[in-house]
């Protein structure tokens, strides 16, 4: 099953894809409810719309297929952190710690974008994607969960593109807090979910998830990998993730960037900080398509957001007393 959100006409829709077809959900019926009934009640609902008038796909404007409760970002592409971690000349340093366990950071779940959206960066200089897969969680909550019992919270999976500007995020991180205000503008999701029982044929012996992925710029391919060279599979990020804490229904995690140019600046590292390929300019329109999961789109609008300007840091002094009488 292909299930996704959209806008028809005005309004809000929610539903399955069938060829090229969207159609919707019984009267009552939302995503977050299949969600939370996990895969078998999602194909009662299914059973339920067959040979109901379909929209065109055409004619609808893709939204992010789920309102999640929470996004996880991880970072478990070896290759991609090579190029992250790369000095002056090029060559890769990879922190010890990154191979001890996977790492993540919470992303905003408020600025999602659907297929086809028009991004709006904020004032940067070097906008750039981030190919990813994530998936989304269903059935029960979890706390503490091992990988075989956080495998059957897999509802399905979506593409993801996580947007950065490096310059903001570069700055964020020389205080070791972030990324912040370099990734909550945008983070693209979809086209829709595809459901884990639709690639379980896809899964090898190891537990990863064997499927090619690309991106590509104004029509030019830029990275391609396989999400089977992850370090750590799905399952173990979720595990990880509910550790000493609660993953829920609605919950996106995503992989992090795929190797072998998934993102901009891991081509920049080995090239020893040279831009080439180019930041994302205004009118670029990036392409990530993995194979049946199906495309995702996302084009830079030239509109650039510019900040309200706030002061530099006040350099105080250290009182330890109320310095302002108190008020009546």
């Amino acid at each position: 099953m292909k299930i996704a959100r959209w806008m028809n006409r005005g309004a809000l829709e929610e539903g399955f894809v069938e060829a090229d077809g969207a159609v919707p959900l019984p009267d009552g019926i939302t995503v977050a409810d299949l969600l939370r009934g996990g895969l078998a009640f999602a194909h009662e609902v299914h059973a339920a719309t067959v040979g109901r008038a379909a929209r065109a796909l055409a004619d609808v404007e893709l939204l992010p297929p789920v309102v999640p409760a929470a996004v996880r970002d991880f970072a478990v592409f070896e290759e991609h952190v090579e190029g992250m971690s790369a000095d002056a000349q090029g060559r890769p340093n990879v922190p010890a710690p990154w191979y001890e366990s996977p790492r993540f950071y919470f992303t905003n779940p408020h600025t999602l974008h659907g297929s086809g959206a028009r991004i709006r960066p904020p004032a940067t200089e070097r906008l750039d994607y981030e190919l990813e897969v994530a998936v989304v969680l269903g059935g029960e909550p979890g706390e503490d969960l091992d990988p075989a019992e956080a495998a059957t919270r897999i509802f399905g999976y979506a593409i993801m593109n996580d947007w950065s500007a490096r310059d903001i995020q570069g700055r964020e991180m020389n205080v070791r807090l972030g990324p912040a205000k370099g990734k909550d503008f945008a983070t693209s999701l979809g086209p829709w979910i595809v459901t884990a029982d639709e690639l379980a044929d896809r899964i090898d012996d190891d537990g990863f998830l064997a499927l090619r992925a690309e991106v590509s710029v104004n029509g030019v391919l830029t990275g391609a990998d396989l999400l089977s060279n992850m370090a750590w599979t799905f399952p173990e990020l979720i595990s990880y993730a509910s550790r000493a804490s609660r993953v829920v229904p609605g919950d996106v995690i995503g992989s992090g960037t795929t190797g072998n140019g998934g993102c901009l600046a891991e081509l920049w590292g080995l090239a020893g900080g040279a831009l080439v390929p180019p930041p994302l300019q205004a009118g670029d329109v990036v392409s990530m398509r993995v194979e049946r999961l199906g495309e995702l789109v996302g084009i830079v609008d030239p509109a650039r957001m510019h900040p309200h300007e706030i002061p530099p840091a006040r350099r105080r002094p250290q009182p330890r007393a109320r310095s302002v009488p108190a008020r009546e």
